[in-house]
């Protein structure tokens, strides 16, 4: 069975990548800009806008299974147009696709979201995640989504990069208070996007972490993991800032949980000390 990730080369891709291949999969995998690392890997350059390319890839591995792990960021062509060009060339030679999403697609009004609820986004990002959202189930209904939040693990991940370059000083900013998500470890995440995509589950899933927490105390989480001062990251509300988006934003991912081999676990036992 032929797995293609796109976005082979990111960070989520990456740990989808090691376990696709770890579990003796043929492995396929897409970049932007440069391939991975992973020698047993065969690597396609894409650009998500440009559908002749995009058909090409799906065409030329002839892959079981597309995971979409790719983050174009408000680049409406990547983010909005580029997963429907993708769920259109997977409906075409009958692959089974899962699109990665995320809590951006709300705005934060009720706080807690189960998968019946409908993407009310606040942002150019959000928005294009939504609509991404929407053409796929319109173009593929067989086709699942995923809804993530912060993805943490190691230094690549940009939220704990954030954590050290604001704990050494490398760069200004804050951690805000009241800025609640529902972090996920990568591991548990891909592991959890490769359980999907070997089922027949479609329509909308919440994958995210067990505990809803505010980005400082995931900071402080970090920084003790890390061997951090964390007394030395700065503190900041939200909502007094200039910066746009939701402020608390809680996935509910109980339903999927249940469907699931995979813990998707809290963010205070992943990082906890000595684990």
């Amino acid at each position: 069975m032929t797995i293609l990730i796109i976005g082979g080369s990111g960070f989520l891709g990456t740990e989808l990548v090691h376990q696709a291949s770890a579990a003796g999969h043929a492995t396929a995998a897409t970049f932007a800009t440069s391939p991975g690392s992973t020698a047993e890997v065969t690597w396609h350059a894409l650009d998500l806008r440009d559908p002749e390319r995009v058909e090409a890839v799906v065409a030329e591995t002839a892959p079981r299974l597309v995971v979409n792990a790719t983050s174009g960021g408000s680049d409406w062509a990547v983010t909005a147009e580029g997963p429907v060009r993708l769920a259109m060339a997977a409906a075409k030679y009958g692959c089974r696709l899962v699109h990665v999403s995320s809590d951006a697609v709300f705005s934060g009004t009720r706080v807690h979201y189960d998968e019946s609820c409908l993407p009310d986004p606040v942002t150019s990002y959000g928005a294009a995640k939504a609509a991404a959202e929407t053409g796929i189930r319109l173009t593929y209904p067989a086709a699942a989504i995923a809804r993530t939040s912060l993805i943490i693990g190691d230094r690549k991940s940009t939220h704990v990069r954030m954590v050290h370059d604001l704990a050494t000083g490398a760069r200004d900013g804050a951690l805000f208070t009241d800025d609640i998500r529902c972090p996920v470890h990568v591991a548990d995440l891909a592991a959890a996007l490769l359980e999907l995509a070997s089922g027949e589950a479609n329509g909308v899933h919440h994958v995210a972490g067990a505990d809803a927490m505010s980005r400082h105390e995931l900071g402080i989480l970090i920084a003790k993991r890390d061997g951090l001062d964390a007394s030395r990251l700065p503190v900041g509300l939200r909502a007094g800032s200039p910066l746009p988006g939701p402020l608390d934003v809680r996935l509910d991912s109980r339903a999927t949980q249940r469907e699931l081999h995979t813990t998707l676990r809290g963010a205070r036992q992943f990082l906890a000390v000595g684990d």
